[in-house]
């Protein structure tokens, strides 16, 4: 396992370039391909076409993907778009030749398809984007390709929920966190890019990589049997295309999978499989941790000649050990191996290599370990002798070991004894203390639902008294006023002379103002809209209210359920209501965004705005803001709450459970 770690981050590197959004049914897609260069009258077509097959050919057959990247580049040269595709294009066939060449191309195909505002150029810039990370991993590290795939490719493509590309993204960061050892992160994403992919694109290339990349985060996990479950998947997907260049992944993720379960002879004849393709598709890298990881099993099953070979071809094949870091990786095996096998001298030759090369990269330095080998070398004869009398000691201590036997015996016969008593102790003292934590959480949760009741009854007994002022103000003095103000109105009209009477008719307007505040009150105390209508429609409304002419409110709603229980649109309505009445008085803000959205039993509710922030843990703020009745009425919907805030402005995000009250 040790030294499948130590080789993650060359199959990491290797994994970031390889994946190409290919079909797993490969000649079908040549075929469909060459069939529209054929006879398709369509340059944009055409173009497409050749730049597809470019990539398809740029790992097996640079002669040939060079001239469709060509073509394709003649007959796109009049249109723009199809030009901004060039450039990703040629980026892809440099990625793995000359990686500054192809870093200016990805720039090119960004500024190109910027220009553009559809959702394939969207896709393509995204692509684009994360390429150019990779180009830059080795110089800037990978923090910079995490960023990039963050900050850059992922929200590009992120408003097309529905999309593989957006699948294989998750995937491609992942494979990053993966080898970077964050594998609860990795498989967080790995989901995700699942999630999408099994939904949108069930026979995919991609879901096939998906699977392949969560298999391989467990294995190095040392959770071997949880990776086999999506090995299996991956297995469904590529088993109809027994010639697809895609198996060469498959059998070494199958490889990983018995080598980390310790089924090293079997892994052997999976790893010559996954030779045979990737030699057959000039797949030269994976070719070569094939080799790597078939020499760690021989040198597991103490075939060090084998093994030896095995290293010394990986040396002179040199795809591999392009890499400083690799060379140095494989000259270190060599000298141990040497060494295991007793060519002491041959080990001290690698084990020189190895340091020569370790100093020029500024690494650890290893002369402690140099000469602890040639102090092998040069004293052989000594330690063999001194091995013949540590034979003679040894008998002698054998002797000895027989007569004091039964002493030993019985005194390791009453050490265990006492263990076992002091094991008794702590275990009963340990299960009377969990014990007494048992008690103290039913007692806390016994408290927690009598605070729940107590707060589910001061909330409904709030909204009933509400409801019933605002029934009494609606109906009652709202209807009495507007009866004065008709009544007034009337006589005015034949009593009084409407040019001369300016006073008279300022009391209307006053007396007009009065009921239509009436109103508003009677409307914030239960809103006839929430009633009639729904909440979304109330929520629309309320925004409608607080929207000035210095303050914009933006709503967002998707998916918001016209079956909600009232009480529960109650309550969502009075919380979004707080949050409004806080942003507008407390946040200065010019903007203000509210997103409401549900799932299933699961409303979210996110509202930001530009505002100039206020700290948290203020108490004068906590009662200024009414955040303790906030809080109050998300625990009831049993949510959470979580709050942002700087001098940017402000953040909350509030999860509730439509199903929290029973």
């Amino acid at each position: 396992m040790k030294r499948l770690i130590t080789l993650l981050c060359i199959l990491g590197s290797f994994s970031l370039q390889s994946q190409q959004i290919i079909p797993l049914n490969e000649k079908p897609y040549e075929d469909s391909l060459q069939n529209v260069i054929n006879h398709n009258i369509n340059n944009s077509s055409k173009a497409d076409a050749y730049f597809l097959l470019s990539n398809y050919y740029r790992n097996t057959d640079s002669v040939l993907s060079k001239k469709y990247l060509e073509s394709g580049r003649i007959l796109g040269k009049n249109t723009s778009f199809t030009t901004a595709k060039y450039y990703y294009y040629e980026g892809q066939y440099n990625l793995d030749r000359n990686k500054n060449k192809a870093a200016s191309s990805y720039q090119k195909a960004i500024q190109a398809l910027s220009k553009f505002k559809t959702e394939e150029s969207d896709i393509f810039q995204a692509l684009a984007w994360f390429n150019y990370g990779v180009t830059q991993k080795n110089k800037e590290g990978y923090p910079f390709l995490v960023k990039i795939i963050l900050e850059k490719s992922i929200p590009l493509i992120q408003k097309y929920e529905n999309s593989r590309h957006l699948g294989f993204m998750y995937s491609q960061l992942a494979i990053v966190l993966t080898y970077n050892a964050e594998f609860q992160k990795a498989d967080i994403y790995n989901n995700k890019a699942i999630n999408i992919l099994e939904k949108n694109a069930p026979r995919s290339s991609e879901l096939f990589f998906a699977y392949l990349n969560m298999a391989s985060n467990f294995y190095y996990q040392a959770k071997g049997s949880i990776g086999k479950k999506y090995l299996d998947k991956a297995e469904k997907l590529i088993r109809p295309f027994p010639n697809s260049s895609s198996n060469a992944m498959y059998y070494y993720n199958s490889a990983l999978y018995l080598i980390t379960k310790q089924k090293n002879a079997e892994a052997l004849p999976v790893i010559e499989k996954g030779l045979f393709f990737a030699e057959k598709f000039n797949m030269n890298l994976l070719a070569q941790m094939f080799y790597l990881n078939k020499y760690d099993i021989l040198r597991k099953l103490k075939k060090y000649t084998e093994a030896k070979n095995l290293l010394e071809h990986i040396l002179a094949e040199k795809t591999l050990i392009i890499d400083a870091n690799n060379r140095k990786t494989i000259y270190l095996q060599l000298s141990s191996l040497n060494e295991e096998m007793g060519n002491t001298k041959d080990a001290l030759g690698w084990e020189r290599k190895y340091s020569k090369l370790n100093d020029s990269l500024n690494s650890e330095n290893v002369k402690l370990e140099i000469n602890t080998l040639e102090t092998k070398f040069n004293t052989a004869e000594k330690e063999r002798k001194i091995a013949n009398l540590n034979t003679e000691k040894a008998q002698k201590e054998l002797d000895i070991n027989k007569k004091n036997q039964y002493l030993w015996l019985l005194g390791f016969a009453s050490i265990f004894f006492l263990v076992l008593l002091v094991f008794i102790f702590f275990y009963n003292k340990k299960l009377n203390r969990q014990r007494k934590i048992n008690i103290q959480q039913k007692l806390k949760e016994l408290q927690q639902k009598e605070e729940l009741k107590i707060t589910k009854a001061v909330l409904e007994s709030e909204e009933r008294e509400r409801e019933r002022i605002a029934r009494d103000l609606h109906d009652g003095l709202g209807g009495m006023l507007a009866g004065v103000k008709i009544n007034l109105s009337t006589w005015s009209s034949t009593h009084l002379d409407h040019n001369g009477n300016q006073d008279f008719n300022k009391i209307l307007n006053k007396l007009d103002n009065s009921v239509s505040e009436l109103r508003h009150v009677a409307r914030n105390l239960m809103p006839e809209s929430l009633l009639n209508f729904g909440l979304e429609t109330a929520l629309r409304d309320l925004c409608e209210f607080y929207t000035r002419k210095d303050l914009d409110i933006d709503l967002q709603t998707l998916n918001i359920g016209k079956d909600l229980p009232l009480s529960v649109q109650i309550n969502i309505y009075r919380i979004i209501q707080e949050l409004l009445a806080n942003a507008v008085k407390h946040s200065q803000a010019a903007n203000i965004l509210l997103q409401c959205s549900q799932s299933d039993e699961n409303f979210f509710i996110t509202i930001e705005d530009n505002g100039k922030g206020f700290k948290e843990n203020s108490d004068k703020q906590h009662k200024s803001m009414g955040l303790d009745n906030l809080r109050n009425r998300v625990d009831y919907l049993k949510g959470n709450m979580e709050i942002n805030s700087d001098q940017d402005g402000t953040t909350i995000t509030i999860e509730l459970n439509t199903h929290g009250i029973s």
